[in-house]
C-alpha cells in the first residue's frame, strides 16, 4: 500500500545529494539528487554532519560489506522503522533491491517515506514498494512476503506513558512497553525491540537471508552476538565503527536509565573514536570488532560523565555495529 502524506503531517522537504550521502560514485538506480519529505513523527536525518547520521554513516557502510561478501545484487529488502525511506533507497541502490518492504509506527511516516522511494527510484530500475504501519513487520504480513535482507535500527529508550507514546512517538525516541517475554539480559540493556524483531523476522526471512540489526554499541558485543544466539540465529558482528551522538539528550536518558538498574552504557569523546577507526575499512573492522572493542575500554565514559564533558564543549560518541543474523 503506497499512500500520499497530507500536507498536515508534513515537517519539511529536504534535498540529499545520494553521491555524497552515500559515498558512491554517481548513483545508477536512485536519483542524484534525492527529494525527501520529512514529517513531524520521523526521526530526522542528519544531511549536515554524516557522522551523526545512521542511514550514511552505518547502515549504508554495513550494506556495502554485505553486498561485496554476498558476490551479488539482492532481489528483496525490507526495512523494519524505516523513518524516511533514505534507508530504504540506499538499499536499492547498493544491494541492487527491486522489491523492497517498509514499515513504521505511524501512517504519516510509512506514507511519506513510501512516496520518497517512489519518487527518487530510476524508471530504469522499477521498484515494487510493499509498505505498511504498525507493530515490527507485522504490517507486511497480508503480503505473504519474504525478503533477501531484513533491515532494523530501532530505538532502545523505554517509555512507560502509553498515551504519550501514541499521541507524540518519534521513531527515535520512544519505545511502548512490550507484553512478550524478552530474556533478562536483553532487557538489562534495553535491547528488547531487537529481540523482537528478530523473532519476528523468521517469517518473514528467505531461508538464505539475512537480518541486519544496525546497533548503537553502548553496550558490549558480546550482548549483541548473545541477543542473535538467543533469537535463534548464527550471528556475527558485519561491521564495527562510530557515530556521533546525534542527540545529547540521549545521553541523559542513558544516564537515567542506568541509575534505574539498567546498563551499564558506555560513550567516548569523538576524537577517540575518530583516531582509533582512522584507516579502517569497514570489512575489516567487522573481522576484528572485539579487538578495536578490547582497544578502546580504557577510554570508555559512563553516561554521566559524558554528558558532563558534552555540556562543556566536547563532541561525544559511541560505536556502532550491523550485526548479521542468518538462520543456516
Amino acid at each position: 500500500m503506497t499512500n500520499t502524506c497530507t500536507e498536515q503531517t508534513l515537517s519539511n522537504s529536504i534535498l540529499v545529494d545520494a553521491s555524497r550521502y552515500l559515498q558512491i560514485n554517481r548513483p545508477q538506480r536512485i536519483q542524484p539528487q534525492l527529494s525527501v519529505d520529512i514529517t513531524g513523527h520521523c526521526f530526522q536525518p542528519n544531511i549536515e554532519d554524516l557522522e551523526s547520521d545512521w542511514v550514511a554513516h552505518v547502515a549504508a557502510p554495513g550494506f556495502k560489506v554485505y553486498r561485496q561478501r554476498r558476490g551479488a545484487d539482492v532481489e528483496s529488502f525490507c526495512s523494519i522503522g524505516t523513518g524516511s525511506g533514505l534507508d530504504v533507497l540506499s538499499a536499492i541502490e547498493i544491494l541492487g533491491a527491486t522489491r523492497v518492504g517498509l514499515t513504521d509506527v505511524h501512517e504519516d511516516v510509512v506514507a511519506a517515506a513510501a512516496a520518497n522511494i517512489a519518487r527518487n527510484q530510476l524508471a530504469a530500475y522499477p521498484v515494487t514498494i510493499q509498505s505498511g504501519f504498525g507493530d515490527l513487520l507485522t504490517p507486511l504480513a497480508p503480503y505473504a512476503a519474504r525478503y533477501d535482507v531484513i533491515y532494523e535500527n530501532l530505538p532502545n529508550i523505554l517509555s512507560q506513558d502509553a498515551e504519550t507514546v501514541a499521541e507524540e512517538k518519534n521513531s527515535s525516541a520512544y519505545v511502548p512497553p512490550r507484553a512478550e517475554e524478552v530474556p533478562q539480559l536483553i532487557k538489562q540493556q534495553m535491547l528488547d525491540l531487537h529481540y523482537l524483531a528478530l523473532l519476528q523476522a523468521k517469517d518473514f526471512l528467505k531461508s538464505d537471508g539475512a537480518v541486519l540489526s544496525c546497533l548503537g554499541a553502548r553496550v558490549p558485543l558480546d550482548v549483541f552476538l548473545s541477543l542473535g544466539k538467543r533469537a535463534g540465529y548464527t550471528p556475527s558482528i558485519l561491521a564495527y565503527g562510530w557515530k556521533v551522538q546525534g542527540d545529547p539528550e540521549l545521553i541523559r536518558d542513558y544516564a537515567h536509565n542506568q541509575a534505574s538498574g539498567f546498563g551499564p552504557f558506555y560513550f567516548y569523546r569523538a576524537e577517540v573514536l575518530q583516531k582509533a577507526f582512522a584507516g579502517l575499512d569497514a570489512a575489516d573492522t567487522g573481522r576484528n570488532a572485539l579487538d578495536i572493542e578490547r582497544s578502546l575500554q580504557t577510554r570508555r565514559m559512563d553516561p554521566l560523565t559524558a554528558y558532563a564533558a558534552f555540556e562543556d564543549g566536547e563532541r561525544i560518541a559511541h560505536t556502532v555495529a550491523v550485526l548479521q543474523c542468518e538462520t543456516k
